[in-house]
């Protein structure tokens, strides 16, 4: 609850109930376990996304979702971290676990890096990346069922000349294999697969060894 509201609450002698706080706060939180996602990050985009959970008397989240997106790879980001927070809410004996928390997650980036990008640059980067999420699941989907041996060589052809056009190369998996290991060391072994899988079903095999490890 924001400082105004609270004061306009005891401004008008309404009851202020307390709300579920996390422990060291949620600021800190994200600041110490977020893993900047790569397509935002190339593209210079930061923001705010809305996320609503709800959360046990243990302060266990149970349910999440994106209430407002930026519309890329950091409204998934900002899922995951309320994932990674289950269990650190401090949670009021009086609190309504089948109410929604709702909480805005920050991202802000910094840098030279992204001094000459321009507002006009970012939102086209925005809307490309929704554009490319159909593109990214056709890649996705034909590696994934690949074995089956369904498909003709010039449908191979296609499929990789798409993956290269997305940008998706020895490079650009190397990166999501170093995410997936950040997220390893906060111990959100979910989160790392995801990461391991996309390499996979990209039809790399660099993270196959981790796959073996950390996903079966």
């Amino acid at each position: 609850m924001s400082k105004i509201l609270l004061a306009l609450f005891l401004l008008l002698g309404l009851n202020v109930k307390a709300q579920p706080t996390l422990k060291g706060g949620l600021e800190s939180f994200v600041m110490n376990n977020k893993v900047y996602p790569r397509y935002s990050l190339q593209n210079c985009i930061d923001g705010s996304v809305t996320i609503s959970f709800k959360l046990n008397k243990a302060g266990e989240v149970y349910f999440s979702k994106i209430q407002k997106g930026i519309g890329t790879d950091l409204d998934d980001e900002a899922l995951r971290l309320i994932r990674l927070s289950s269990g650190k809410w401090i949670v009021p004996a009086d609190h309504d676990t089948t109410i929604s928390v709702v909480v805005p997650i920050n991202f802000k980036l910094s840098g030279d890096d992204c001094q000459n990008k321009s507002q006009k640059d970012i939102k086209q980067a925005i809307e490309t990346y929704k554009t490319n999420v159909g593109m990214t699941d056709a890649v996705l989907n034909f590696y994934r069922h690949k074995a089956t041996g369904k498909f003709t060589a010039d449908e191979e052809r296609r499929i990789v000349a798409l993956k290269t056009s997305l940008g998706y190369d020895e490079e650009y998996m190397k990166m999501r294999i170093n995410d997936g290991l950040k997220k390893l060391k906060q111990k959100d072994r979910q989160g790392a697969c995801e990461d391991f899988m996309f390499v996979k079903n990209m039809g790399f095999d660099l993270a196959d060894e981790q796959i073996a490890q950390y996903c079966n």
